[in-house]
């Protein structure tokens, strides 16, 4: 197959996240708004470009205050910085529908190469006649790598927020005519 254009179906798709909370659980959330410029052929994706870009005030954890917080100048800043974009430099097959995606990452001001291993999930036409393309993946960054350092100390050690953040994404893709 050819490279062709893609875009992706949001309603169909998700962008999650996850980082340790008071060193006992776990803060899961999501972002509701993002959007992506693939050019791939999904049978071999070592030769796709991709940006992918996501709205970072869309942030969901299911609290309105910490999603506030989030948002705010402790964070993620969205005024100044209201976008997280990772550009595809690199991607290398590592077995059966498996990748792994050396990219930029753009967060907060700051970019840093980053490494996601991606799982080409496969392909199907719709009943509508549209032909789509899944796609699952993960990576982990460091969220002081792009200034993102507000915590607060606990009083029985360790601290609130911790500082590696998990990336999960599920994309189903829709090819462009």
């Amino acid at each position: 197959m050819t490279k062709t254009k893609w875009t992706i179906d949001v309603s169909h798709s998700e962008v999650a996240f996850s980082v340790k909370h008071m060193m006992i659980s776990k803060v899961k959330g999501s972002f509701n708004q993002f959007d992506a410029a693939i050019e791939a052929d999904p049978a071999d994706l070592t030769t796709a470009n991709i940006t992918f870009t996501v709205d970072v005030a869309s942030v969901d954890t299911r609290s309105e205050d910490r999603d506030n917080h989030l948002r705010s100048a402790d964070f993620f800043d969205v005024e100044t910085y209201p976008t997280l974009t990772v550009i595809s430099k690199k991607i290398t097959k590592t077995g059966d529908n498996e990748y792994e995606l050396i990219g930029d990452v753009s967060l907060h001001g700051v970019t840093r190469e980053e490494t996601f291993q991606v799982t080409f999930e496969g392909e199907a036409k719709d009943p509508w006649g549209n032909d789509k393309a899944g796609f699952s993946g993960s990576g982990k960054v460091k969220r002081s790598d792009y200034g993102l350092t507000w915590n607060t100390a606990l009083e029985t050690g360790g601290v609130l927020v911790g500082d590696q953040i998990t990336l999960n994404f599920d994309i189903q893709a829709v090819k462009q005519a």
